[in-house]
């Protein structure tokens, strides 16, 4: 042999060699040495399949758990701003002052934390103009009166909606005109 035969050469002729010794070492074994070794292997792989499988099966059970918990507790935060709206209700007809003017200032402070607990849950009015277009996405009409206005206009506002983020939460409902006949 060469001494100053390149690394990738050698590198070669050793996994030769090493093949050449596990085949001569699987030749010089008996059929039952060889059967053994092969059902140890597939014991082995089998042992394998089943770790594989029960750790799949905890991640998937583990995800579902996470889903459960996510849906059940999706609404803590809102349910924590409401509870203090509560508490203001609560203390308002607990009142025996019989003083209109507090009371109004509570309820006025009670109807602002309500409004900052519906903004930090992206709760939005929907509260149409006289005269704005019908947007059946968004408003119901409950009724249509005869009028000089352009028809499918809003009249008036029965009840103000609501949208969370950009989905209605429920829709205004509204009376519309009609042309007259």
């Amino acid at each position: 042999m060469q001494e100053n035969q390149n690394p990738a050469a050698e590198a070669v002729e050793n996994e030769v060699t090493a093949a050449a010794h596990e085949a001569h070492t699987e030749l010089e074994q008996t059929p039952e040495q060889h059967i053994a070794g092969l059902e140890a292997e597939i014991a082995e792989l089998n042992d394998s399949l089943l770790r594989a499988r029960a750790e799949l099966e905890n991640q998937r059970r583990r995800a579902q758990d996470e889903v459960a918990a996510a849906h059940k507790y999706a609404i803590s935060k809102f349910a924590a701003e409401l509870v203090t709206v509560k508490d203001y209700l609560e203390m308002a007809l607990l009142d025996q002052s019989g003083q209109i003017d507090t009371l109004k200032m509570g309820v006025d402070m009670t109807l602002k934390q309500l409004v900052s607990a519906f903004d930090k849950a992206q709760i939005k009015d929907i509260a149409p103009k006289v005269g704005d277009k019908l947007d059946p996405h968004q408003h119901q009409a409950m009724s249509a009166e005869e009028s000089d206005a352009e028809p499918n206009t809003v009249l008036r506002v029965m009840q103000k909606g609501y949208l969370l983020a950009d989905r209605v939460l429920r829709p205004a409902m509204v009376v519309v005109a009609k042309a007259k006949a």
